[in-house]
């Protein structure tokens, strides 16, 4: 088990007030928070190396550049991937749009079609919908059970030799349903398909090795595991980014531009991968902040972590047997869900519940989650009150949430 207390000493943040309470911080799906050792990190670098990365000469860029890939290749490791396989972005959001704008604008077309879920984040659903308005291929959309767990068969039903690409979470970060993602590479790899992760809810706590799922794509983000906002990490495979040329190019994705006076025309040589997909100054401070935050998270142990959370969880769902007005939503089994509760207290609107709590010092998120269909087959339409656990929380401050509902159930 996790040495929660020693771990909480590196989270000041932790020990503030809220409306006259110790903060509890559950709206870890949405982003969690900073370590010490990650802040320190990004100041140090500032403050002592700071320069643009890459083609400079000069001491301070050669020092910047080489802390930057020494950050992409620890974003590598922890997903058991090769240096030249990370692409470093802003976000999930943005890895998964440049996968759909750049491999699928390339290589989507009429008579193809993309698999989606119905328990997808909005970025993983709008960005194929947008550009099938412009590619003319077709989106399909696999069935979700009424716990909100995948529907495998409808799935399967619906992969066939016209599916080029299967977009799929990880782990919802509505209901913490966990996918079996192995099962679904295996199939789509069959059928010459292949398969985008959205790893935002599972890389930041569960092991997660792409060499042993065999995905052609995973996508996460620094900000959900201890690291600073504005960075993230988009694994492509290797026989794959070779093939893909830039949609966004510029600074840092050109080899060599060359003019020729006779064709009155320039060429282009790309920069190899994966800094050919990198255009204009990265996030330097970003990269260097998001591997102290993997090198906190690896001194831990993604096992340990896991099984944190699986402990929290199976605690609060006993705790919630006590409450008569709340409706979870998801698995019941913890070993079947990530560290989040997702529920509803009688016909109180979520909002109101989270505001509620906040005044108890109890960070949750409220609404829709940027997952609204999703939402609206579990019968929820207003939305859910969704609390998400990390490795500095506690059964203590479960039990905190628990007698607050209790309260909020008198009046609803």
């Amino acid at each position: 088990m996790l040495n929660v207390n020693e771990i909480r000493k590196d989270f000041p943040i932790l020990n503030i007030k809220i409306n006259g309470h110790k903060l509890i911080y559950f709206d870890n799906a949405a982003s969690s928070q900073k370590p010490l050792q990650v802040i320190e990190a990004i100041k140090r670098f500032y403050l002592e190396s700071y320069a643009n990365v890459h083609r400079g000469v000069h001491a301070l860029s050669q020092k910047a550049s080489e802390l930057y890939e020494e950050a992409r290749e620890a974003a590598s490791k922890f997903i058991g991937a090769e240096m030249n396989e990370v692409v470093f972005v802003k976000n999930t959001s943005e890895a998964i749009n440049l996968i759909a704008y750049t491999w699928g604008l390339q290589n989507l077309n009429e008579e193809d079609e993309v698999l989606v879920t119905l328990m997808e984040h909005h970025s993983n659903l709008t960005p194929w919908i947008t550009l099938s308005k412009f590619k003319k291929f077709k989106v399909k959309y696999a069935e979700i059970n009424p716990d909100g767990t995948l529907n495998y068969e409808d799935l399967e039903e619906k992969v066939n030799n016209k599916t080029k690409i299967i977009a799929i979470t990880h782990m919802s970060n509505v209901t913490g349903a966990i996918n079996d993602v192995k099962r679904i590479i295996k199939l789509a790899h069959d059928y010459g398909a292949l398969v985008l992760i959205d790893g935002a809810q599972s890389v930041p706590h569960m092991p997660v090795n792409v060499k042993d799922l065999q995905c052609d794509f995973l996508a996460f983000s620094g900000h959900k595991m201890l690291g600073p906002t504005g960075i993230g990490v988009l694994y492509i495979r290797e026989d794959v980014i070779n093939k893909m040329e830039p949609t966004i190019s510029g600074g840092g994705t050109i080899k060599k531009v060359r003019w020729s006076a006779e064709k009155a025309a320039c060429t282009i040589d790309w920069a190899t991968t994966p800094e050919k997909l990198e255009a204009g100054t990265p996030n330097i401070a970003g990269a260097i902040g998001l591997a102290e935050a993997i090198k906190y998270l690896e001194k831990i142990g993604m096992k340990q972590v896991r099984k944190h959370e699986e402990e929290l969880v199976k605690y609060t769902l006993k705790r919630f047997e006590e409450l008569s007005k709340v409706k979870i939503y998801g698995p019941q089994k913890p070993e079947n869900r990530g560290g989040i509760i997702t529920f509803n207290i009688g016909q109180l609107n979520p909002h109101q519940v989270a505001l509620i709590l906040d005044q108890y010092g109890i960070a949750v998120r409220s609404g829709f989650h940027c997952a609204e269909p999703l939402h609206h087959l579990l019968g929820a339409n207003s939305g859910t009150v969704r609390a998400s656990y990390y490795i500095y929380n506690t059964s203590e401050e479960v039990d905190k949430m628990i007698e607050i509902i209790k309260k909020i159930e008198e009046i609803a």
